[in-house]
């Protein structure tokens, strides 16, 4: 099957796992867990459970080396864990595996190309933001499955699974249930180079080396789309001084220094188990479209935790906050809207008739023994 060429007619659904998601150096620097790809495995099993009740006939799914593509078909080639037949088919996309960050840049644009009604994304931040550059306006579902997690939710799989199919069959209303979600772009000399959908950070370290970012006292200025207070990562540092949410119009910018200088000093938790203090001198708000100059000589650029842009002395680097980022499912909203569209509900009954308020709360005058008989 040539799937480049192969539009759907039928609504279908991607899912895209990382394998290497959770299993960064931090296990090593800091206290995080290891996310281990058996329980990835598990997590697509039920994702695919909830899709086939919803009729989601055809999934879309990258193929890899780490081991989740050969468990899962292995999983429901033998039928462990239910019945594969309620399922929907699963596809692995026809692409090269070079195991690297290029295979979900890949797999998204072809899930794009085939015309899924919703991309199911399992990752971290870093993989999130991957998937930001080219999933353009399907609606996306998010979860948890990294190390710093500060933008995908950790939720149960079945219900995500629901959500997804929930938007992919068009039974909620996309405009109702979900949201673009902000993004900060940066240019390296006039040329666009990369986005973050939760925090860019400028750090001393001159290299990229392992990516991951911990070490506190390299990091000099830091940019968030959005800050809660109870957040893993460095924006954990903006949410315990100034939160905000992913909705506002606006971002912020910090200036970081050794704790004991400046005007404040933070005690943030920059990685899982990781505590450190944080000298903070200046704090602004930065809004859509304004571009904000970084005026350090050298040093590297961590996007959503990872760092990713080395620069020197006659480099320029800009930073903007836009948000037309990508379209986000808001599971909460799509169940609740399927329960006002009776998505779930089935009524056998005759004989009785029952007020349930026309996709309002139940009515006062329903009796629970005379519902359940």
């Amino acid at each position: 099957m040539n799937m480049k060429s192969m539009k759907q007619t039928k609504p279908t659904v991607g899912i895209l796992v990382n394998p290497a998601s959770g299993r960064d150096v931090r296990r090593l620097v800091a206290k995080a867990s290891v996310f281990q790809n058996t329980e990835k495995c598990n997590m697509v099993y039920r994702l695919l459970g909830a899709l086939g009740v919803l009729g989601v006939e055809e999934v879309f799914m990258m193929p890899d080396v780490g081991g989740v593509a050969c468990h899962l078909i292995h999983s429901l080639k033998h039928g462990r864990h239910g019945n594969p037949a309620s399922m929907p088919t699963v596809h692995f996309l026809e692409m090269p595996i070079e195991d690297s960050p290029i295979d979900t840049l890949r797999a998204i644009e072809l899930m794009v190309g085939l015309g899924v009604g919703a991309i199911v994304v399992m990752g971290g931040d870093g993989t999130h933001r991957l998937v930001a550059k080219s999933c353009g306006s399907v609606p996306l579902v998010t979860l948890s499955t990294g190390t710093n997690n500060a933008f995908p939710e950790i939720r149960e799989a079945t219900v995500a699974g629901l959500a997804a199919g929930l938007v992919a069959m068009e039974k909620v209303v996309v405009s109702d249930v979900c949201s673009r979600s902000k993004i900060l772009h940066v240019d390296k000399n006039e040329v666009s180079e990369d986005v973050a959908l939760v925090d860019i950070c400028l750090t001393s370290s001159c290299w990229v080396g392992t990516k991951a970012l911990w070490q506190a006292e390299s990091l000099k200025e830091l940019f968030v789309t959005f800050a809660e207070s109870d957040a893993v990562g460095l924006s954990s540092i903006a949410g315990l001084i100034r939160p905000v949410s992913r909705c506002s119009p606006y971002g912020l910018r910090l200036k970081l220094v050794p704790p004991g200088e400046g005007v404040m000093t933070v005690t943030a938790p920059i990685a899982p188990g990781l505590m450190v203090p944080i000298g903070i001198a200046s704090l602004k708000e930065i809004r859509r479209g304004e571009v904000q100059i970084i005026e350090s000589t050298s040093g590297t650029l961590a996007l959503d935790g990872e760092r990713e842009i080395e620069f020197g002395q006659n480099d320029r680097l800009k930073v903007w906050l836009e948000t037309n980022g990508p379209l986000i499912v808001d599971i909460s909203k799509a169940m609740d809207q399927a329960v006002k569209n009776r998505v779930f509900v089935q009524f056998q009954m005759q004989g009785h008739c029952f007020d349930l308020g026309n996709g309002k709360e139940p009515s006062q005058s329903i009796e629970v023994g005379e519902v359940l008989g």
